[in-house]
């Protein structure tokens, strides 16, 4: 891991804090009338998905770690594991079901981003893109008459997850929905 100063901070830059791995979002160099100039941060965890604030005096070093983003697709699930593809060497990757995020909107195809620690050559998390198409397992019928400004109904999903949608959409049908939220975004058209 590289040392480096707090001059080479930039947003998406990611650090060791207390042994985590964090993501600089924000930062800002401060220079007051009386005493050392400091950098304030604000740190997103990796891995544990905290929001700290960090100060740091001007010229401190830090722990960076080189993250990559890798997109394999996923193969299926046997009980606590998910198994994962890279689309070029054909490599099959395990991963517990605890290091999978929103593992309910992954279904069997799906090619989701693996973020790796280069370093320590280790897997930190996996997740699906931000929008997926999903075919709905279960919900009630739509009824004549209902419009799209009218309600919302939950709706189950292909992969397990249940989504609020249009009365006027009917089991069978494919929907676009966005997993960074759970909001249903349209109905696809084949």
């Amino acid at each position: 891991m590289a040392k480096i100063n707090t001059s080479d901070f930039r947003n998406g830059l990611n650090i060791i804090v207390d042994g985590e791995i964090y993501t600089i979002v924000e930062f800002q160099h401060v220079k007051p009338g009386k005493g050392g100039a400091f950098v304030r941060t604000k740190l997103k965890g990796v891995e544990n998905d905290k929001n700290i604030d960090k100060t740091y005096r001007s010229g401190e070093n830090v722990e960076s770690v080189r993250i990559e983003r890798h997109p394999y697709q996923f193969l299926y699930a046997d009980g606590d594991m998910y198994f994962f593809m890279h689309q070029e060497t054909y490599e099959q990757i395990p991963l517990e079901k605890s290091r999978v995020e929103k593992s309910q909107y992954i279904t069997d195809g799906l090619v989701c981003t693996l973020v790796v620690d280069v370093e320590n050559e280790r897997i930190l998390y996996a997740e699906p893109p931000d929008h997926i198409e999903a075919e709905v397992i279960e919900t009630d019928p739509g009824v004549r008459g209902d419009t799209a400004q009218g309600g919302s109904k939950p709706a189950t999903i292909s992969g397990g997850a249940v989504v609020q949608v249009p009365l006027f959409v009917n089991q069978g049908e494919k929907i676009k929905v966005d997993t960074r939220n759970g909001n249903y975004i349209e109905r696809v058209r084949s």
